[in-house]
């Protein structure tokens, strides 16, 4: 799992404020499925929004340090259920501060 500085998450969350999310986890929680999804999402993107459609938070937390790890991604940002995650490419799109 990656670090960001506070500048690189502040810059991070701006860029994402208008992105739309791009993978749920249901009912199911984190499956193999929803980890695939999000890989392709982030290898697309670098940055993405997952949604989270439970109301437990403990529940919340664990699946997004979870997704980090798997996804070797820098959790950015969990808000209400909104999971925000950051991997750069290798021909990076967005350049961090």
């Amino acid at each position: 799992m990656k670090e960001l500085s506070v500048l690189q998450r502040k810059f991070l969350k701006a860029q994402a404020h208008s992105l739309k999310p791009v993978v749920m986890i249901g009912n199911q929680g984190l499956t193999e499925a929803v980890i695939k999804e999000a890989k392709g999402a982030l290898a697309a993107h670098e940055l993405i929004k997952v949604r989270v459609l439970g109301d437990d938070r403990t529940a919340r937390e664990t699946w997004f340090q979870a997704l980090c790890t798997a996804l070797d991604a820098a959790p950015v940002q969990h808000i209400g259920k909104l999971l925000l995650l950051y991997k750069p490419a290798e021909k990076a799109k967005i350049v961090l501060p």
